[in-house]
């Protein structure tokens, strides 16, 4: 995995730290490593819950191996929605900890989430923290000109933690829990889950593989499939290449969360259509998705399967279609030749 490392800050190395078959940290790895770097080891940081959907039970050993040896931690406490009111990143042993607000504390996560959120540092390290007023003279000093982040969005996340109280965080960190184990069960005998828990169960979120599927149809096609369906795809190809990773958090009705599963659960069978031979192996749903309107009213319509299985792929898409504007595009060669819409200098003299 690539979220866990001994970290340094610019100028120095990073060492990764292996992981065991189920994706978690190799503790026998880091020990050897931290062993080996002791003279110089500056950090490790960690992702707790981990990226991969699990909560790791070394997450003590592993933060005493580092302290055991001069280096301090820092935890990435992105996913605090499954903690808050169940456990303490500061118990774990980390030294250093953000927090941030985003899917935690009702802000919304769109365009990687706002850059606003505590960080907690342990007490021995308080001399070390930026002061609000430069001191020149002084080891540190106020590093932003905003040191109270956005205040646009803070109101949002004081609101919503004083309007659900303590029991209201709790349940809302079980809820992000089941949430993500019961679309784990439902999604697992059509895409396996990659890695769980001691006990068979999931974190906060999940990963689909989709890999074995990928000569008919990879990761991409079914994330471009899902617009059909009227959702956005989950993330792709993070932390495992060729993957979805699925976090549900607490605030989707239950009713949501199946409709999710049902429409991959239906893309699950058009990749079986494929492999059986029963749709086309390159002009069908999933190659060629998302389907705009523009696209299924065409009188050039010339795919071998119809307008309706394109564009009204399950019944709730009837009732609540959303249309994407654009069709697929080739992701890769956008990102490598810019197209510029902007008007030529020359309009502007």
């Amino acid at each position: 995995m690539v979220n866990v490392g001994i970290f340094g800050a610019t100028g120095m190395t990073v060492v990764p730290v292996a992981t065991d078959e189920n994706g978690n940290i190799d503790v026998a790895d880091l020990e050897a490593k931290a062993v080996q770097h002791a003279d110089d080891l500056a950090a490790l940081m960690v992702t707790y819950p981990s990226t991969h959907g699990v909560f790791e039970e070394s997450i003590e050993q592993v933060c005493q191996i580092i302290h055991d040896h001069g280096g301090q931690v820092y935890l990435d406490g992105a996913n605090m929605n499954a903690q808050v009111g169940l456990s303490r990143p500061g118990d774990y042993g980390a030294d250093v900890c953000h927090l941030n607000l985003h899917k935690t504390f009702c802000i919304p996560h769109g365009g990687g989430g706002p850059g606003v959120g505590p960080i907690c540092a342990a007490a021995h390290l308080v001399p070390h923290l930026p002061d609000l007023q430069p001191d020149v003279e002084a080891d540190s000093g106020m590093v932003s000109a905003a040191p109270w982040g956005s205040t646009s969005i803070l109101p949002i996340s004081y609101a919503y933690i004083a309007m659900m109280g303590p029991d209201g965080l709790l349940e809302a960190s079980r809820l992000s829990i089941l949430n993500a184990n019961y679309m784990a069960a439902r999604l697992d005998p059509h895409f396996p889950v990659l890695y769980r828990g001691a006990n068979g169960r999931v974190a906060h979120e999940c990963i689909i593989d989709v890999r074995d599927y990928k000569d008919v149809a990879d990761a991409e096609d079914i994330a471009k499939r899902l617009i059909d369906y009227g959702f956005h795809a989950p993330t792709m190809s993070w932390p495992v290449a060729g993957t979805l990773m699925i976090e549900p958090t607490e605030s989707e009705s239950l009713a949501e969360i199946d409709r999710f599963c049902d429409a991959l659960i239906s893309i699950r069978e058009e990749i079986r259509a494929i492999q059986n031979g029963d749709a086309d192996a390159e002009d069908n749903v999933l190659k060629n998705a998302p389907h705009t309107a523009m696209a299924v009213t065409s009188d050039e319509w010339s795919h071998p399967y119809s307008r309706q299985q394109a564009a009204y792929p399950a019944p709730w898409s009837v009732a609540t279609k959303f249309w994407p504007t654009v069709g697929r595009v080739d992701n890769a060669f956008g990102d490598r030749n810019l197209q510029c819409a902007c008007p030529p200098m020359s309009a502007y003299a």
